[in-house]
Formats: C-alpha cells, structure tokens, sequence
C-alpha cells in the first residue's frame, strides 16, 4: 500500500501517518527530509523527534529520496517520508534544474516499484493564495504537479483538515 498525505501546515497529517505506521505492526523507518536552516526548524525537527518512537530507524535524507527509497523498501516494512515539499525545498534551493528533474523522475519510476508500506506526506500548496516571488510560485507549481503525479501513483490519497482525514482515493 502506498499513501500520499496532504495537508496544509500544522494539518495533522504527520500525525496521521505516524498513527498508520504504529499500527502497521511492521518494522517502520522515516525518512526525514528536513534541514534545520534556523532556530524554528531546528525547534520542528526537534519536536518530531520527541513524539516518534525509539525503535523506529531514523534516516536524514534530504535530496536523494528516491535512492534511499528503493534501499529500505522491502516486503513486511512500512516506510514513513516526512516531508515531500521539504525535499522539494531543498532541491529547488540547490539551483540546479538538471539534479531537480533527475530525482522527481527517480521518484515517480521507482516508488510503483516498491514493496511494503510506504506512506508520504507534502503540504498541500494549492489552497492558498498565488506567492508573489519567482521560486515561491515555482515551488507551488511544482509541488502541484508532484502531488497530482504521485497521487496517480499512490493506493490511497488523503487530505488532512484540521487533524480530521479526508479520503481522496482509495477506501483502506
């Protein structure tokens, strides 16, 4: 099973896809893709870490998911990516369009590939207002065009609202 979990900030959609890997029984690894670039961030990254559990494997990885992805994917084991825009960010900020193209191709080819449960959360962009600068709009667009392929991709879509799912595809 493969799920996409939308959601705008502070949604609970992170929430949710902890609640799915706890209850998976299965051997979970998470894969963080965040950087802390200032104090806030390094107070989120902080905050996620306090709440998950001590068993679970931690990787920090923050552009090459889709390698990453296809090294830990196996049968009976739940793979848990927070965040997608995040990793987004970190490609977009690298300014380099070739490696950008690269690893969001990387990531549609493989993950039909793989085996286990593996869930996705990003942040929903496109409830908002239009941003006024070029890689602000740039990352909407892009974030929207990641969330509309790998929810072709993906068994069941979800989009979180003030910590209530809302099932977008898919009934499990």
């Amino acid at each position: 099973m493969k799920r996409l979990i939308l959601g705008g900030v502070r949604s609970g959609k992170s929430r949710l896809a902890e609640k799915f890997a706890r209850e998976s029984g299965l051997t979970v690894t998470y894969i963080a893709t965040a950087t802390a670039q200032d104090d806030a961030m390094q107070q989120r990254i902080d905050h996620h870490r306090r709440h998950r559990p001590t068993e679970w494997v931690l990787i920090e990885e923050p552009y090459s998911l889709a390698e990453t992805l296809e090294k830990e994917a196996r049968a009976n084991h739940f793979l848990l990516v927070d965040c997608l825009t995040l990793w987004l960010t970190n490609l977009l900020l690298l300014n380099d369009n070739a490696r950008l193209e690269k690893e969001l191709q990387a990531l549609q080819e493989c993950l039909p590939t793989l085996q286990g449960e593996i869930v996705l959360v990003s942040n929903e962009t496109g409830l908002g207002v239009v941003p006024m600068g070029e890689l602000s709009r740039r990352f909407c667009d892009e974030a929207g065009f990641l969330h509309q392929q790998l929810a072709q991709i993906c068994d069941q879509v979800i989009l979180t609202v003030a910590g209530l799912p809302h099932i977008l595809k898919g009934n499990n």
